[in-house]
């Protein structure tokens, strides 16, 4: 019991950075129309995407574990949905940090 407590608490206290994951653009310039290269725009999302990933993917797996009690089943579903969320813009980044422009514009 005190153990879920403590994974509650800490899907809790990642949200806020989760926001920031999914949120955040990949190319700042993009997101404000003028056609450019970002080359921190990348490094950004990932900084919080790769503990969020970690502590979501985590929670998922934790509680689908205990999936009999429904609450549970639901909380396992909704870090999978975040995880997922997180994940494509994560993605995203990678994909823009490995094109071929930003590899020469960027070294």
């Amino acid at each position: 019991m005190r153990r879920m407590m403590l994974l509650y608490l800490a899907l809790i206290a990642a949200l806020p950075f989760a926001v920031l994951a999914a949120v955040l653009p990949v190319n700042s310039y993009r997101a404000q129309g003028i056609d450019g290269l970002d080359c921190d725009g990348p490094a950004s999302v990932l900084l919080f995407a790769l503990p969020v990933l970690l502590i979501y993917g985590i929670g998922a797996i934790l509680l689908y574990r205990n999936r009999r009690r429904r609450f549970h089943f639901a909380a396992a579903l909704c870090c999978t949905a975040v995880f997922c969320v997180v994940g494509w813009n994560a993605a995203s980044a990678i994909r823009e940090s490995h094109g071929d422009a930003s590899i020469e514009a960027c070294a």
